[in-house]
């Protein structure tokens, strides 16, 4: 089963069960093309508002363990059970109960995993979904044999680039990296990188459970002299916005957690939609690539009054202590460090040389602003 867009209409793939994965679907994958993957796949359009009242359920489920929960998208959060334990039993207990009560009261089932830090649980979380519960030791020799089999890229940090550069190193699993010499990781995928996946190497995480978001946000909207349908005139538009609050991110020398968008339709009804990134950014590409899989998403054959990009959950560090991550695929530290730089690299340009010294080869009819 495919939640998300028909295969015979522009858009993506929202979830998919696990029969359908074992075909290579994955989320924000064209519908078309998770159709030629799997043709006899049943697709199903999204109910948003029934996900997101059953998610306020399993979050009324954990606060009734603990009030220290961050969630990370709309089916999962970090739990600090720490303070619970003499009322409620271990973390194990906990877990358990925790599963329980999301059973009886959703139906639904869950994996946990309990770990003495948030990369390990969440490491542990993913091991045996679905319905799976994962306890990871305490003492550091076990934390390190627990991790030493898994490959590079079940580390968080570690994408598609940095992957591909740490099997050319010859660091297939993360025990490899362990012992790997420092200076050589170094290097590969520059200091502040190689500090981070050393101490993720060894289980070392000193996070710890985020706080209220921070409310400041940056954003750009337009409304249309007249009601827009044509889909390339409402994408270039909205590709402009983007572009406009990454320049004011990096400006205001913020990187971002959340990516906004909104739409008025012809009929002043409003839709506003979010999601949350697994590492802050403030870049141009990453921006696009996001915000654009949410036009994707959400963009209906209607005419459009108004369209409108934000960001939010703002920071000023981009640093990885600070992260929250989220269901999608952990970032690359080493693409998102070049991607950083690339855009910084524009705005110098554009400072110098005006603002449409720079087209991108996207944009057709019109310079960025």
């Amino acid at each position: 089963m495919v939640v998300g867009a028909p295969p015979d209409q522009r858009g993506v793939v929202a979830a998919a069960s696990y029969e359908a994965r074992e075909y290579g679907i994955h989320s924000a994958m064209p519908s078309r093309t998770a159709k030629q993957k799997c043709p006899h796949a049943i697709f199903v359009s999204h109910n948003m508002g029934n996900y997101k009242e059953v998610s306020r359920q399993i979050m009324r489920i954990f606060e009734s363990y603990t009030p220290h929960v961050q969630p990370l998208s709309i089916d999962e959060a970090f739990l600090d059970v720490t303070g619970s334990i003499r009322l409620f039993g271990n973390g194990k207990i906990i877990a358990e109960k925790i599963r329980r009560d999301i059973k009886e009261q959703t139906q639904l089932t869950a994996s946990v995993g309990v770990a003495p830090n948030m990369f390990l649980a969440k490491i542990a979380s993913d091991q045996n979904k679905p319905d799976g519960l994962t306890l990871v030791p305490f003492e550091q020799k076990a934390i390190e044999a627990f991790l030493a089999p898994l490959p590079i890229g079940r580390m968080w940090g570690v994408g598609k680039v940095t992957q591909k550069k740490l099997l050319s190193l010859g660091i297939p699993t993360i025990g490899t990296l362990q012992t790997f010499d420092f200076q050589r990781l170094e290097e590969a995928v520059s200091t502040r990188a190689a500090q981070i996946f050393s101490r993720l190497s060894r289980g070392i995480d000193v996070r710890e459970i985020a706080g209220k978001a921070d409310e400041k946000s940056i954003s750009n909207e337009i409304t249309f002299k007249t009601d827009v349908s044509d889909r390339e005139k409402i994408e270039t538009t909205y590709k402009r916005l983007m572009d406009k609050v990454g320049g004011r991110l990096r400006k205001a020398g913020f990187y971002t957690t959340t990516i906004h968008l909104k739409i008025r339709w012809s009929d002043f009804s409003t839709i506003t939609r979010q999601t949350r990134l697994a590492i802050p950014v403030c870049d141009d590409i990453t921006l696009r690539e996001v915000g654009m899989e949410l036009l994707n998403e959400h963009l209906r054959n209607r005419p459009v009054r108004l369209i409108g990009f934000g960001t939010s959950g703002l920071t000023e560090t981009d640093q990885v202590d600070s992260l929250q991550m989220n269901l999608f695929d952990p970032p690359d530290t080493l693409q998102h460090e070049k991607r950083s730089r690339l855009s910084r690299a524009a705005d110098s340009i554009k400072e110098k040389y005006g603002s449409k010294s720079i087209r991108r080869g996207s944009d057709t009819d019109s310079f960025c602003p």
